[in-house]
């Protein structure tokens, strides 16, 4: 009951003042996600966790997504996810790597594997490149490049295409994949690779919420549906299509820190970062 209330109050205060982004992501999400991730890898059997209200899917699934453990320069550890735009470019949020307070030093890219901390195809890469025009203060423009050695391809690990053109996608199914924290508030969570189908809305609605911190180059989906991103899921895709019709069109930035019912879920929008991406 305390908990519906306090969710409550949150609710209110939220109609009366529009919501910012979380700029302080390593503290609040990444290290405690990494914290979990850790502590569940080494008690029990791997077998999942979830994106709030997603699904289980297997280490082959979404072959382009990246698991990243980032050493930040205090020697903690968070996490992050990425999707491999070829064999030696992967795409994040640029918060992951830099935000106001904290700084990484090295990301840990993961692919083919459940697990985050061992398996899979290992790349240790400290050459990340952070938009010119990334604002840590609002989150505009939140997207990076992470280079890194050559991965081959295989059928657990493949590349996406970036999504172009003017396509605004609203009203449109998409589907999220990362290691975040499962539950809506501070719910039980679980290690793996989780998705999550989302509903892209127009940036007027996602407005209602976040206010002017929303721009054309943001991109909005609604949490009404029983589904989320979470802490953890941060720089992983949302895609459209499947196989080698996969698109992705976001890159999850930022939402509410308890990944509420009800309140939209924010991401870079692909076609608006397309050029500068493949630039890189």
């Amino acid at each position: 009951m305390k908990s519906a209330v306090l969710f409550l109050l949150v609710v209110a205060a939220a109609a009366a003042e529009r919501l910012q982004p979380n700029t302080r992501y390593h503290e609040t999400e990444g290290i405690p996600r990494m914290q979990e991730i850790q502590r569940l890898e080494e008690g029990t059997d791997f077998d999942g966790g979830r994106i709030w209200g997603g699904q289980a899917v297997g280490a082959g699934a979404h072959p382009h997504l990246g698991g990243l453990v980032i050493t930040l320069t205090t020697g903690q550890l968070s996490i992050c996810g990425s999707s491999l735009i070829s064999n030696t470019r992967s795409v994040t949020a640029a918060h992951c790597w830099r935000t106001n307070s904290m700084q990484a030093r090295q990301f840990t890219v993961v692919w083919g594997s459940n697990a985050l901390m061992s398996g899979g195809t290992r790349v240790v890469t400290t050459n990340v490149v952070v938009h010119p025009q990334y604002n840590a203060n609002n989150l505009n423009n939140d997207v990076a490049v992470i280079r890194h050695n050559s991965v081959a391809f295989n059928n657990v690990i493949n590349r996406i295409a970036l999504a172009t053109g003017s396509n605004s996608f609203a009203g449109t199914w998409a589907v999220a994949a990362g290691y975040g924290r499962n539950g809506d508030g501070s719910g039980s969570s679980n290690p793996g690779k989780f998705q999550a189908n989302l509903l892209v809305i127009t940036n007027d609605v996602c407005r209602q919420t976040f206010g002017n911190t929303i721009v054309a180059s943001t991109l909005c989906v609604s949490t009404a549906h029983g589904s989320s991103t979470c802490p953890g899921d941060s720089g992983g895709p949302l895609a459209v299509g499947s196989g080698n019709n996969r698109q992705l069109i976001g890159i999850t930035s930022f939402g509410t820190q308890w990944c509420a019912r009800g309140f939209p879920a924010g991401f870079a929008r692909v076609t608006s970062f397309a050029s500068w991406l493949s630039s890189q």
